[in-house]
């Protein structure tokens, strides 16, 4: 059993709350949030998963930590892509529990993880890109997969989307921290048109050394899929985005969702 340590902790390094406890931790944070906050996860175990949950507006995530984390409660801009009712007030709820075999090991979506942030260490799944529109929140890697699929419209949460700032190279990699078997990936491209682009064929990549050219139906409203013979994998990458021939240059990607199990 892990030990596991739950913490809010000022821009000084000062705890301003915390709650520790074997397997499961807990903590209500009577207090507003304040910029330099940050919300502290320590484990004494590495290479965990756990149940998290940085903010009750958010929910609880099933994730994998490789050791402690430190997660950066954000502000303004940096806020823009997840529920506005997060991180406000004066009461707060939060924990980290260690995850039961059969949660675990289930077959689900294994590339979901709301509580993903751009440049968090140690925490697992973690998307990350060669370019990111402008360096904004609400075009960040980590929205494809922070289980959001509503792509009709682009901005703010609950828009927001991976942009790829017109870069013909762009690429998007979501990495597992572990290895882990697939056999099915399920995209969302974001369709707010006619202000979007789409594409028409990517490339998906896999740490095997594999890859498939996936073309795309012309319609993106809704879900696409792409099943395969089962891989074991520890990341998984897109790439050569083919856009179609229409006047928009704005293609972008709302939501990944990798299928399978850990192993």
């Amino acid at each position: 059993m892990a030990l596991l340590t739950i913490q809010i902790v000022d821009a000084s390094g000062n705890i301003k709350a915390q709650d520790s406890a074997e397997e499961f931790a807990s903590l209500v944070y009577k207090g507003v949030y304040m910029p330099g906050d940050h919300i502290q996860v320590e484990t004494s175990e590495k290479n965990i998963h756990v149940w998290m949950q940085v903010d009750d507006a958010l929910g609880r995530e099933l994730v994998y930590l490789t050791d402690s984390i430190s997660y950066r409660v954000p502000f303004e801009e940096k806020k823009s892509n997840i529920n506005p009712k997060a991180f406000t007030g004066e009461k707060h709820y939060l924990y980290v529990r260690q995850a039961l075999s059969e949660e675990v090991y289930a077959y689900r979506n294994l590339s979901r993880n709301v509580c993903d942030q751009h440049d968090i260490k140690n925490l697992y799944p973690h998307a990350s890109a060669n370019v990111e529109t402008r360096g904004e929140a609400t075009f960040f890697a980590c929205n494809a997969i922070d289980g959001m699929c509503e792509n009709r419209s682009h901005g703010n949460w609950p828009y927001q989307s991976w942009g790829i700032n017109r870069q013909d190279d762009a690429e998007i990699t979501v990495d597992f921290g572990r290895l882990i078997e697939t056999d099915k990936i399920v995209i969302f491209t974001r369709a707010d048109f006619p202000h979007d682009n789409w594409w028409t064929q990517i490339t998906v990549s896999f740490s095997d050394g594999t890859s498939i050219d996936w073309k795309l139906a012309d319609t993106c409203r809704f879900a696409q899929n792409l099943q395969f013979e089962k891989k074991t994998i520890s990341w998984v990458k897109l790439s050569n985005l083919i856009k179609a021939d229409d006047p928009s240059p704005f293609p972008a990607l709302s939501q990944i969702e990798v299928y399978g199990r850990d192993l």
